[in-house]
């Protein structure tokens, strides 16, 4: 991420009980699905709905122990690959980080991420090209499994004159 700002931003994390409600709608679509939602998966999708940005894995290995122990690093990496698949959480490549998806779970479109090279926000936004890609890649006889687009510059905040 970008160098740390001398401007303050808001927190962009989900308060308590919206992050239950969402916990909860996440449990109930893995289960109509035959899916878990198991005790780690829960935590780790707790800890990103309630960051509001992205999180490095280690930090959600750190912050994982409620009780201050950290996690064993496969812990984490499963319920993050369980959650990617799942379409809950995102990974934005460009700076190897972690966010929870915007869209509740909807694992059937493109992801579009806004991120700021100096406060390291970053804000899930509809992809402009998902539906022409996917059906580019069809024509050509291509299944596209997920799609994510990553666009780098500075947030509104960030954009202000200091």
């Amino acid at each position: 991420m970008g160098a740390a700002c001398d401007h303050d931003h808001g927190t962009t994390g989900l308060a308590e009980g919206e992050a239950v409600r969402a916990l909860d709608a996440a449990e109930a679509a893995c289960a109509a699905e035959g899916e878990r939602m198991t005790a780690p998966r829960r935590r780790v999708l707790d800890l990103l709905l309630r960051a509001g940005e992205p999180m490095k894995a280690y930090d959600l290995i750190a912050r994982f122990g409620q009780d201050g122990q950290a996690a064993k690093p496969p812990t984490v990496y499963r319920a993050l690959e369980f959650l990617e698949r799942r379409g809950l959480a995102h990974r934005i490549a460009s700076i190897s980080a972690y966010v929870a998806c915007s869209h509740g779970g909807a694992d059937d479109h493109a992801a579009a991420f806004l991120i700021c090279d100096c406060c390291g926000a970053a804000q899930e936004i509809a992809a402009p090209l998902g539906d022409g890609l996917r059906r580019a890649a069809e024509g050509a006889g291509y299944v596209i499994d997920r799609t994510t687009i990553e666009a780098h510059g500075r947030c509104p905040d960030c954009r202000l004159p200091a």
